[in-house]
């Protein structure tokens, strides 16, 4: 395993968001391991994320994957553009996950009324509701 994750924009806020729900099994097994063991794990926000164009390490067992694309591409890449310019970040960068969460707490709260609006998941709140809990728990700090 390497120390280093590769994550397409998009996957910032999903990572945030997630609460053990995905598209199959496997997928939702695998962002499991990456999320809940690696980036919530004590030492989670040291981690290094390379921002990547194309598939990555989440969408590894994902069933609409298809080679380095999707079979929703063309939504992939509305999600990815946005999201991008929110987090100011490009395929190419590498960030920690600490670093990624530091520019999430700076986003509006109704950002994903804009960013997310093509995602299947927005609908279900986990994300504007995680990212609400991080902004409360950066109150919340000495």
């Amino acid at each position: 395993m390497t120390d280093r994750l590769r994550y397409r924009t998009h996957h910032f806020l999903c990572s945030l968001g997630f609460e053990g729900k995905g598209y199959s099994d496997a997928f939702t097994a695998n962002m499991h391991a990456l999320v809940v063991g690696r980036l919530r794990a004590p030492e989670g926000a040291s981690l290094e994320i390379e921002v990547v164009g194309a598939a990555d390490d989440i969408c590894a067992p994902c069933p609409k994957r298809h080679g380095a694309g999707c079979s929703s591409q063309s939504k992939i890449d509305r999600l990815d553009a946005a999201h991008a310019q929110a987090l100011q970040i490009a395929p190419g960068d590498v960030l920690r996950w600490g670093d990624a969460l530091a520019r999430m707490r700076e986003l509006p709260d109704d950002i994903h009324e804009r960013i997310c609006e093509d995602c299947s998941w927005r609908e279900a709140g986990m994300c504007a509701a995680s990212l609400a809990r991080l902004k409360a728990d950066e109150k919340r700090r000495p």
